[in-house]
């Protein structure tokens, strides 16, 4: 990641690698010199599947990658057994009430063991892969998920459910995040601060991508 492809494009920070495909693990920057092969692969909770590597960097919410790649696996399943069939979809279900801020500790705690049901219990190769990405950012990423439970908060501010935009005392009242807002959501007279309605804001990031002077904040 770093010697061959040169890190991140913009310089942040590499937070996660995913090996194999949608059914490899999340992989932390600690085990980054971890052998590509299939023993080794394994230990750690990821797979070779098909050679490729994923690179997140500290923009990415470990929570959402985990939906990415089980909505993948809902979409794909034959239907055949039980536990994928119907056990992934509760995995999903799980992981968008704790993106959401609606989960609590002791279903994280169900959450885990219902991976293991599925792995242990489905009848082919996509099953018992399926929820790889969600147990190895369980264990690796294992405060971000109490974040998102205990404290309503992702750190890199994916989650729209638990995000909040607010503008602060730096606005000088330019009107250009008014204008540019799709939802209406934002008011204010020219030269004086304005006011983000949360209950009309969708969230899109258009007002902090356009302020001038960057008083716009995501929190």
């Amino acid at each position: 990641v770093y010697e061959i492809g040169g890190g991140t494009a913009d310089g942040k920070k590499i937070k996660a690698i995913q090996t194999g495909g949608p059914s490899g693990g999340c992989i932390p920057p600690e085990l980054f010199d971890t052998p590509v092969d299939f023993i080794s692969l394994t230990q750690i909770g990821s797979i070779m599947g098909s050679g490729g590597i994923v690179v997140m960097d500290e923009s990415d919410c470990m929570v959402d990658i985990a939906k990415f790649f089980m909505k993948f696996t809902v979409d794909e399943s034959c239907g055949k057994c039980t536990p994928c069939r119907i056990g992934n979809i509760r995995v999903l279900e799980t992981l968008n009430r704790i993106s959401e801020g609606r989960s609590s500790m002791e279903e994280f705690e169900l959450l885990a063991e219902l991976c293991d049901v599925i792995t242990d219990t489905s009848l082919c190769g996509l099953g018992k892969a399926a929820t790889n990405p969600v147990k190895s950012s369980m264990q690796y990423f294992k405060d971000e998920y109490i974040d998102h439970i205990e404290n309503h908060s992702c750190i890199s501010g994916v989650c729209k459910g638990l995000v909040e935009y607010f503008i602060t005392d730096k606005c000088i009242g330019c009107g250009k995040c008014r204008r540019e807002c799709p939802v209406e959501a934002i008011s204010g007279k020219t030269r004086q601060r304005h006011i983000i309605d949360p209950k009309k804001c969708i969230k899109c990031n258009n007002c902090l991508e356009v302020c001038p002077v960057s008083a716009v904040i995501r929190q």
